[in-house]
């Protein structure tokens, strides 16, 4: 009887239970197709709204000059990242994918400003430039065996620093202080890029019951955050101001 169960649960569904790896796998692919969609929805967004500029009437004139409508955006952005983070195993796969859009979609409005500061070559450059650093450390926080828990924590005590020294320069102006903030943050993204694939390859192994759909997208959101922080960090170095 047992047998029979047993064989008839596999003819059912035709194979055995998708094994560990590759359900992490799965949530794998999913993370970085969404990563990158996002990251395409909002290059898209941003040269749009830079192309289409050309008067005090465009909406890149009217992020640029009121602050208002900048920081709304901006403000906006923090709290779908916080609604997703919060909300996560109580909301469906398809709103978390749909919030997760609408933020990469916040971010080219206000991403799009990089084309008013720096030439279009630049921007292409560093993008090119980024997604290599951003592939291989990715590559190695997936496959390494290393635990890397002990450089996360490091990291993140980094983050709350680069976070001081950024509002202590709002005030202070200081070009050197500006320097030393672009290379801590180059150096912070590098790490967290490592870091964190390593993480959700954890959470997916850890989680094998959760949604594809939600765990790929918080993981996407999350590789999606030191992306675009890494590129606007190099962006300092390597772009060539109008």
């Amino acid at each position: 009887m047992d047998n029979y169960n047993s064989n008839s649960w596999s003819n059912s569904y035709g194979n055995a239970p998708q094994s560990l790896e590759a359900k992490v796998s799965t949530v794998m692919k999913g993370v970085y197709v969404k990563m990158f969609l996002g990251l395409l929805v909002t290059a898209l967004t941003a040269w749009f709204v830079a192309a289409t500029a050309g008067s005090d009437q465009s909406l890149l004139y009217l992020i640029a000059s009121n602050s208002w409508v900048y920081w709304g955006l901006a403000i906006a952005e923090v709290a779908i990242v916080l609604w997703i983070s919060a909300r996560l195993q109580r909301m469906s796969s398809g709103m978390a994918t749909g919030l997760f859009f609408l933020f990469a979609f916040i971010n080219g409005l206000t991403l799009s400003l990089i084309f008013v500061v720096y030439s279009l070559g630049s921007i292409a450059k560093t993008f090119v430039i980024t997604a290599g650093v951003f592939g291989a450390m990715s590559i190695y926080g997936y496959f390494t065996n290393r635990s890397l828990a002990r450089m996360g924590s490091i990291l993140y005590m980094c983050l709350f620093g680069l976070l001081i020294l950024l509002v202590v320069n709002i005030f202070a102006h200081s070009s050197t202080l500006d320097w030393i903030v672009s290379i801590v943050g180059v150096v912070l993204f590098i790490g967290l890029t490592a870091w964190d694939t390593q993480q959700i390859r954890q959470m997916a192994e850890a989680n094998p019951g959760m949604a594809d759909g939600r765990l790929a997208t918080l993981g996407a959101l999350t590789l999606y955050l030191d992306f675009i922080n890494l590129f606007i960090y190099l962006l300092r170095f390597f772009g060539d101001r109008d």
